[in-house]
Formats: C-alpha cells, sequence, structure tokens
C-alpha cells in the first residue's frame, strides 16, 4: 500500500509531493519487538547528533539522556515503567531527561541565579525541547533501519527512576525510547491517524469541521486494531484514557513530585 495511504488508512489517499524521508516518516510505526542484534556505539553516537540537531528555544538546549543496555537496569526499568516486556528485550533504551539542572549548576558557578527556571515556561521549553530531540533520533534510527517506541510509562514513577539512574536535582526522566533491529514476526503495521481535515485548518479554526472527520476515522482504526486481535475506536481510546485521575498510573500526581525533583513550575 503506497505510504500515504497507509498512513491515514485511505486507499485514496495520496501526497503530491513525496521523497525518501517523508516516506520514511510516513512509514514509521511503533516497534515492541527486536531482534538480538546490539545497537553499535557507532549508532548510538548518530542518534545522539540527530537530537542534537533539532531545534531548541533559545539554545537552552534542556535536556539530556541516559542510554541504558544493562539487562538488570533495564528490567528494573521496565516495572516501573508499567511492567511493559519490551522495554527489557530491547538492545538499548533511551531515557529522556527534561534537564534544568545544568541551567542552575552553571548559575552556582557564576555567582548568579536563574530564577526564572523555577517558573512553568521553563518547565514547558525543558519538556518540549526533549521531545524535539527524542523525535529527531527516532527519524535517525529508522534510517538506520533501526525501528523504536516511545514509553510515556517512565512518568508513572519518576522518582524511582530518578533514583535508578542518579539523577540530579532539577531534572525529570520525560519519556524512555527502546531501540533495536525490529523483528519481523512482528504483528504491527502503521497504525492510522486522523485525516488531515481533523487537524488541518485555514486561517481559523473550525472545530465543528475538524469533528465531522472523526466518525469515519473511528471505522478506519476498529478495521485496523480487529486485524490484530483488538477492539474498540479512537474515540473510545481517547475518552478512556482520559477518564479521570484513576486511568493516568500514577501521572496526576506529576504536579506535586516534580516540585520534589526540584522543579517547582510555578
Amino acid at each position: 500500500m503506497p505510504a500515504a495511504a497507509a498512513r491515514y488508512g485511505d486507499p485514496l489517499a495520496t501526497l503530491g509531493v513525496l521523497n525518501d524521508v517523508l516516506r520514511l516518516q510516513l512509514e514509521r510505526r511503533s516497534v515492541r519487538k527486536f531482534t538480538s542484534r546490539d545497537v553499535t556505539d557507532d549508532e548510538l553516537t548518530a542518534l545522539i547528533a540527530a537530537a542534537q540537531s533539532a531545534a531548541t528555544s533559545s539554545n537552552l538546549q534542556p535536556w539530556s539522556v541516559v542510554a541504558v543496555r544493562d539487562p538488570a537496569r533495564k528490567a528494573r526499568l521496565a516495572a516501573l515503567a508499567g511492567n511493559q516486556a519490551f522495554v527489557a528485550q530491547a538492545p538499548l533504551f533511551l531515557i529522556w531527561v527534561a534537564d534544568l539542572g545544568r541551567a542552575h549548576r552553571l548559575a552556582q558557578r557564576a555567582g548568579t541565579q536563574v530564577e526564572a527556571a523555577d517558573y512553568l515556561e521553563t518547565t514547558i521549553i525543558g519538556f518540549v525541547d526533549t521531545a524535539l530531540a527524542a523525535q529527531n533520533a527516532v527519524v535517525a534510527a529508522e534510517s538506520l533501519g533501526l525501528g523504536s517506541v516511545f514509553v510515556g510509562a517512565v512518568r508513572n514513577h519518576p522518582e524511582e527512576i530518578a533514583t535508578e539512574l542518579g539523577l540530579p536535582p532539577r531534572t525529570v526522566a520525560t519519556f524512555g525510547l527502546a531501540v533495536g533491529t525490529p523483528d519481523p514476526t512482528e504483528e504491527a503495521d502503521v497504525k492510522p491517524r486522523l485525516p488531515q481535515a481533523a487537524v488541518l485548518h485555514h486561517e481559523q479554526f473550525d472545530a465543528a469541521a475538524a469533528d465531522a472527520h472523526i466518525e469515519a476515522y473511528d471505522k478506519r482504526l476498529s478495521a485496523y486494531n480487529e486485524r490484530f486481535g483488538l477492539r474498540g475506536a479512537w474515540s473510545d481510546r481517547v475518552l478512556t484514557r482520559l477518564a479521570g485521575p484513576a486511568s493516568m498510573a500514577g501521572r496526576h500526581r506529576l504536579r506535586e513530585i516534580l516540585e520534589r525533583l526540584g522543579l517547582p513550575s510555578r
């Protein structure tokens, strides 16, 4: 199936322009089953170089990353991240860290203060810049024949993750990224996304026009899920995931945890 058709789950979907980079991005999928081949040091270095090439607000570069290969540590991290077995199975697990500690240490050495680092805006910058960097790494990994999947469940137990990784004050693990060579036996495919008409607005936001496309998308995603023995439409998933604190796997406490980690986010 053409890349655009697969991405939208619509055989009529096409792109007027397409190149190798676009095709790589359109064909990306989450990989949760890996072969035993290690990710080499050269490949890791390339992924981080790509990550550091992402945009960063005011060149603050407020992120760091911890590469974990040790099987015992990966197993402990997997347990903390929702007992997801693929975290332990992946040859490389990257923990992406929103890092405002570097700025505070810089201020300490300079004998000054960085009071703006304690405000919500700066915390947001830390999370946004970390995500931008990690997504660059994901595309780079795809270009090297590697697969990956983001793991937001590291935020289920951020204090325990911080202890496991020896994170300094004013840092927090934002998400993990399992990386490795995709196992061809994994039963998975490119998951259809919302049609562009549901997310792309011209000049002004038109919620009614955008939402009119959700019903058709629900049918497409339900059909995709059925192929892999899953149930439910996209709308069902959204409503279940955001139902309330009980659906957040402990992450409803994130504001207070951030404060204890030295990120008060005023």
